[in-house]
């Protein structure tokens, strides 16, 4: 059950993060040790290892999302980001063809890496996320309004909570 919805208006930029009040957001919502799997250029203000395929990006790790899930065997985060490409146009465009992972694999390979109780942030134009079969549940949603004909962007927190 979401007990918190927020509607905030704000430009869209390639770099997520590096849109003041969506960085803002993100920086209260996180927990403790955070992983932001697809980095790009902004770097949070949050106890974060950062990660991105781009090579050019500053980041800890320059590995396929799948591939930094399936090899990482450091200390368990409090909060992991998920700020993929949304669609294989964006994909295309913004990340010079560079294909991320498949969403269900990652989703299947956050849970190893994730505190008990911890969270996971997504964003994208949907809601589809870690969901009730993985043993979460769902707190916040953002609605972050661009303007015109411009999609949303939606931010969905939901907490890890281990039978």
């Amino acid at each position: 059950m979401i007990r918190h919805f927020e509607h905030i208006r704000c430009p869209l930029h390639r770099y997520t993060f590096s849109v003041r009040p969506i960085r803002e957001w993100v920086e209260a919502v996180c927990e403790g040790r955070v992983l932001n799997l697809f980095a790009g250029l902004t770097k949070l203000a949050v106890d974060e290892i950062r990660n991105d395929l781009n090579p050019e990006m500053p980041a800890d790790f320059h590995l396929d999302a799948l591939d930094f899930l399936r090899n990482y065997d450091g200390e368990k985060f409090d909060s992991i980001l998920l700020d993929p490409p949304y669609a294989f146009r964006k994909s295309m465009e913004l990340y010079q063809g560079m294909i991320c992972s498949p969403f269900r694999q990652l989703k299947d390979e956050i849970v190893r890496h994730l505190k008990p109780t911890g969270l996971v942030v997504t964003f994208g134009y949907h809601s589809v996320v870690m969901g009730k079969g993985r043993h979460f549940v769902s707190e916040r949603l953002a609605v972050f309004s661009h303007g015109g004909a411009i999609h949303d962007t939606l931010a969905c927190v939901e907490r890890y909570l281990p039978p």
